[in-house]
């Protein structure tokens, strides 16, 4: 037996009580959901939404987030100020305890805020908790009042720092480093929140700003239609079936309340698409998890649809369209406010109050028959929407049922593609969805089966964004997807019938291979999108490339793993001599120049179609040392390069001088002007600063490439001059590669049952990319986009990436 542990003494000296923020610093995904990217982007929310309150509260007409260029976010208002006397209780000023203080804030008095957002009140402290730094000012009383604090704790007291005529606060933070795993903002993240935002709010009279001091990169969210363009927003890419966009609001007192009250907001639209898309917002947060107020928006839209059809005669008593029917292509979005809203939890993804559902369905009831009796048109065309949808959906349950007696097999009801696994322990299995048979055998025989299932695929599944759900359930391959998942699709989706833990897509790494990738994660998000939600869907990465080097065989996914590899083990006697300093670079010395080049490539592969249209070569050679250009513009062919912004205005505003009528500006895909009608094209040179750095180290070095360069590559190959630095990269990677032997792979079926077992499927070595749902709204836009019948959004959205595109195999 081995020896017993003597017991620790417990007592009340073993109770630590952590004063202030110190929990939320010790703790801080108890408070803001997690530390990775989500968290770092919420400490911005939780800012923006005093700003947004204000502007609820009828007092502040503008919003503006900054990222500023040393990483750190300013968020200002034109609301009323914090305030800035002293608390009576506390003794301290308001803008301290405010920022100190978990719960305090004037979103507990409801003479103060009608609604909030910001429901808990730890927003802001938490901000400044979790923040290296966090200086406010508060413009009132025409003054300007400052502060500074420095990982909660203040550095001075509050103190007039100049004079205002203006009233607002003022908040700039940095995330602390060592609490995040990531302090880098994401211009697209914030964004989308910032537009959903100026929807929300335009018809308030709110504006937000928003802008990049890293790219000067800068928009305006104005929507002085508020709901109706978010509405006209959803449905751009789509054919609408009903003119106008559907447009209400009301302010409804909730009863023995006290005087509360509800203001509801819905705008909703119908396409000819077979997709329901509602957003449901309260007090401006996002509840993704839907609740009673959604309930209550169903409820209403079914029953007044229902009782239209029946008194104008357009439905058979039993012929009555369902719900589904009902919200067949609909759009809408669902705004409620409300001065206290009760979430499940502080994600606030979930409404709870019971009086939500039954005053938005009231709401609904209303003011959608109201519309309906006015426009009999319309109300036709909806309703004999609904009715395709419910002939639709019992041809689909007809095709349900015929799988379920096709596929009511003795060896257990599985699809005959299918090489199942042994383990019947959910949480331990896996099923690969794999493009074609040939590739299907490669990992029958190379999988371990004792957990690993395989279900090959045959050719290009159906596109279930164009078709209707019977069409589907008719098509073979989601037959068997279905029949082998075994949980059902849409309304009868149940995951704890689900028989793999994890569901993962492998195609080949080529344009087919992705088609047929996108075809399957449209199904996946149309009908079994819990499947998303739970984290059961991933992607596997096949690799590229198989490097031999002696007797060491690595599987390569990029270009960019490649070229370190090459910098690894292929530079043998490769030597590079510089003519220009007049010295050589071999051994050690020509490993740390390699992989700086390599970075060159790297950086040059990705930003070169962000920066369409620029001479990279004649950036690198005019790098001044110091840093590379922030701007381009280009007039009449030649090129002009500027070190920051307002380099580039000034001589935009020089352009304007010399040009007759308004200056047309092309700068990018997303102009309204065509380049070939502008006067000048401009681009942000967004990356600047990570290819200065690589830069000043290969000066570091010793290189020489200001202006050109003169190199003489040796060794493996032979001699070979270059003139610029990207072609001495691409040199000294291509004269590497005669150390070692690349297999290029062009599909799974290339690879041997060991390779494939080896390279995609060993869960040691295996990449595998959880398909996770950050934004639905973008999601189905893109979705839309690619997949659904309108042409032309998806040839614009082509031309607008097509540059991106990387690694295409044609």
């Amino acid at each position: 037996m081995s020896e017993s542990k003597q017991p620790t003494e417990y007592g009340a000296s073993a109770i630590t009580v952590l004063e202030g923020l110190e929990a939320v610093r010790v703790r801080p995904a108890m408070y803001i959901g997690d530390t990775d990217v989500r968290g770092v982007h919420h400490l911005i929310w939780e800012v923006v939404d005093n700003s947004i309150d204000e502007a609820l509260a009828g007092f502040a007409t503008r919003c503006d987030v900054t990222i500023e260029v040393d990483g750190s976010i300013r968020v200002s208002d034109d609301g009323r100020g914090i305030p800035t006397d002293i608390h009576e209780k506390e003794g301290i000023s308001a803008v301290e305890l405010v920022l100190t203080k978990l719960h305090a804030g004037g979103k507990f008095d409801s003479g103060a805020y009608k609604v909030s957002g910001g429901l808990h009140g730890v927003g802001v402290s938490c901000v400044n908790a979790l923040s290296e730094w966090l200086e406010v000012e508060v413009h009132q009383k025409g003054k300007v009042f400052g502060m500074r604090f420095q990982r909660g704790k203040r550095q001075g007291q509050l103190e007039v720092i100049g004079e205002s005529d203006k009233t607002g606060t003022v908040i700039r933070f940095k995330p602390d480093a060592t609490i995040f795993t990531t302090v880098e903002f994401e211009w697209d993240r914030i964004a989308r929140r910032m537009r959903e935002t100026g929807y929300l709010m335009g018809s308030r009279g709110i504006a937000l700003f928003l802008r990049d001091e890293r790219t000067s990169q800068e928009e305006e969210y104005n929507f002085p239609q508020g709901l109706v363009a978010f509405v006209e927003h959803l449905n751009k890419n789509r054919t609408a079936i009903t003119a106008d966009v559907v447009h209400f609001s009301r302010e409804v007192e909730v009863p023995d309340s006290g005087g509360n009250t509800y203001f509801v907001e819905v705008a909703l639209q119908y396409s000819d698409g077979y997709q329901e898309s509602v957003s449901t917002f309260v007090n401006n947060i996002n509840t993704h998890g839907g609740g009673t107020h959604l309930a209550g928006f169903r409820a209403g839209l079914t029953s007044t649809l229902n009782t239209y059809g029946k008194n104008s005669k357009l439905f058979k008593d039993d012929k009555v369209p369902s719900g589904d029917d009902f919200r067949e292509g609909l759009s809408a979005v669902v705004s409620l406010y409300i001065s206290d809203p009760q979430f499940e939890g502080q994600t606030k993804d979930k409404l709870g109050n019971r009086d939500a559902q039954g005053i938005v369905q009231s709401v609904v009831s209303e003011a959608l028959g109201t519309y309906l009796e006015e426009h009999p048109q319309q109300a036709k065309s909806i309703l004999q929407k609904a009715q395709r949808a419910m002939q639709a959906r019992e041809a689909a349950k007809r095709a349900r049922d015929l799988v379920r007696r096709k596929t009511a097999l003795a060896s257990g009801n599985m699809p005959g593609k299918l090489a199942d696994c042994q383990s019947t322990d959910k949480e331990a299995t896996e099923i690969y969805l794999v493009e074609g048979d040939s590739a299907g055998g490669s990992a029958k025989e190379g999988r371990d089966r004792r957990f690993q299932a395989i279900l090959p695929l045959k050719g290009k599944i159906l596109n279930v964004e164009k078709a209707t759900p019977d069409k589907m359930l008719a098509h073979s391959e989601i037959q068997i997807i279905i029949s082998a998942l075994g949980c059902g699709i849409a309304d009868e989706f149940d995951l704890e019938k689900l028989r793999y833990g994890k569901t993962i897509i492998m195609t080949d790494a080529d344009v087919d291979g992705s088609h047929i990738r996108t075809l399957l994660l449209t199904f996946f998000f149309r009908h079994m999108r819990e499947l998303i939600d739970n984290g059961r869907l991933y992607i596997a990465q096949p690799p590229l490339y198989k490097v031999t080097h002696k007797k060491n065989e690595r599987y390569l996914a990029t270009d960019s793993e490649l070229r370190r590899l090459l910098v690894e083990y292929g530079l043998g006697s490769t030597v590079i001599e510089d003519r220009v300093a007049g010295r050589t670079f071999s051994g050690p010395e020509l490993r740390e120049v390699a992989d700086d080049l390599r970075k060159v490539e790297d950086l040059c592969d990705r930003l070169l179609p962000i920066w369409a249209g620029v001479n990279v070569r004649q950036i690198i050679a005019s790098w001044d040392g110091v840093q590379v250009p922030e701007h381009w513009a280009s007039v009449e062919g030649v090129d002009h390069f500027f070190e920051n912004g307002q380099e580039l205005r000034n001589f935009m505003e020089l352009r304007k001088g010399l040009t007759d009528g308004e200056l047309k500006v092309y700068r990018g895909p997303e102009s309204k002007i065509d380049r070939a009608d502008a006067h000048v094209a401009t681009h942000n040179l967004i990356g600047y600063s990570e290819l200065a750095a690589v830069l000043k180290r290969l000066e570091d070095h010793g290189l020489k490439f200001r202006g050109g360069g003169d190199w003489l590559i040796s060794g493996n190959k032979a001699e070979q001059q270059v003139p610029d630095l990207l072609s001495l990269a691409q040199a000294v990677r291509e004269g590497a590669q005669g150390e070692v032997d690349i297999q290029r792979y062009k599909g799974l079926g290339e690879m041997n049952p060991d390779q494939l077992w080896e390279s995609t499927m060993d869960p040691t070595r295996r990449r595998l990319y959880q398909v996770r749902l950050e934004d639905d709204i973008k999601a189905d836009e893109i979705f839309t986009i690619l997949m659904s019948t309108g042409v032309e959004p998806r040839r614009e959205y082509i031309e607008r990436h097509a540059l991106e595109a990387t690694n295409l195999d044609i």
